[in-house]
């Protein structure tokens, strides 16, 4: 089956599925993008995925010329056209075509592509046994610059990031502020994990906010963990009895190793596997369903 491409109310199959060179999202990066996981045709936690969206589209002034219901129809009949029971889906909205200035004003209509396929970040070995990872000399980007909470389609910052942890052999790698305080890794969430605490860095620090990271954080309350999001440095991994990593494709991975440190014992906790147990538990139910019937919406097409 050719897999097949949401692109301004059309679908295309991937050979014919195109945007403008002159798009700003390819020119400048100009743009939001959310990603999002099919567990057994179900979209995880899809409303706040869209909802998180528009809040990015926002801050930038962009405005998506779709609803939120007609995102969710769009998105649930992408991953139905590409015959998907698990998979991973990429929805971008850019500021659309305009000329080579800068200025926004000059696009006219926003673009709005969908994409469900398959996707695998890390081999099966690193969530048995755990990942090495390094602190990088590129820092996160200071919340003064832009929000964390946007999800820019500019990643720069974390790609130069992750360029550095691959140099030096790591999939992974740890970003800094201009303070020294954690952040987060190059595309995922971080926790640490101390005694009956759990604790991952504020989003006012420069983390994102993370669906994945969000669910965590309920799991582990309703486990009766003290989870706390408040400022720390590498000394409480270096400290801590376990560490892990949470992200949309990447789920929940284990952190064995800190700059040639072990973190606990070296090897994948038992709070952080039985977090990662319970989320998988959950994941195929909590969304909207591809059987949930939905009726194509009348304007869907006539947007752009």
């Amino acid at each position: 089956m050719s897999e097949t491409v949401f692109i301004d109310g059309k679908f295309y199959p991937k050979e014919k599925a195109k945007i403008s060179v002159f798009d700003h999202g390819l020119l400048y990066g100009d743009g939001v993008f959310e990603g999002i996981r099919l567990y057994s045709r179900c979209v995880f936690r899809l409303r706040e995925h869209l909802e998180r969206l528009f809040s990015s589209a926002k801050y930038i002034a962009l405005k998506i010329p779709l609803t939120i219901d007609e995102l969710t129809w769009a998105t649930v009949e992408t991953c139905r056209r590409n015959g998907l029971k698990d998979g991973y889906i990429r929805l971008v909205v850019t500021r659309g075509e305009g000329d080579l200035g800068l200025s926004p004003l000059l696009c006219k209509k926003p673009s709005v592509v969908l994409i469900a396929s398959k996707v695998k970040l890390y081999p099966e070995a690193a969530y048995r046994d755990g990942l090495k990872i390094i602190t990088v000399p590129t820092q996160r980007m200071s919340v003064a610059a832009l929000s964390p909470r946007v999800k820019s389609c500019n990643y720069l910052n974390n790609i130069l990031a992750k360029l550095e942890g691959l140099n030096s052999g790591v999939n992974e790698a740890l970003m800094l502020n201009d303070h020294g305080y954690v952040v987060e890794c190059t595309g995922d969430n971080i926790f640490v994990v101390k005694g009956k605490k759990v604790l991952t860095p504020p989003t006012a620090l420069g983390a994102l906010q993370g669906i994945t990271r969000n669910c965590i954080i309920d799991i582990a309350r309703e486990m009766g963990f003290d989870v706390r999001e408040e400022p720390f440095t590498r000394f409480e991994i270096f400290d801590a009895d376990e560490c892990f990593m949470t992200g949309t494709a990447a789920e929940v991975v284990p952190v064995v190793n800190l700059d040639a440190r072990p973190v606990g014992n070296g090897r994948p906790g038992r709070v952080t596997k039985r977090l990662n147990r319970r989320f998988r538990e959950i994941v195929s139910s909590d969304g909207t369903s591809l059987d949930q019937p939905l009726p194509r919406p009348k304007r869907l097409s006539r947007v752009w």
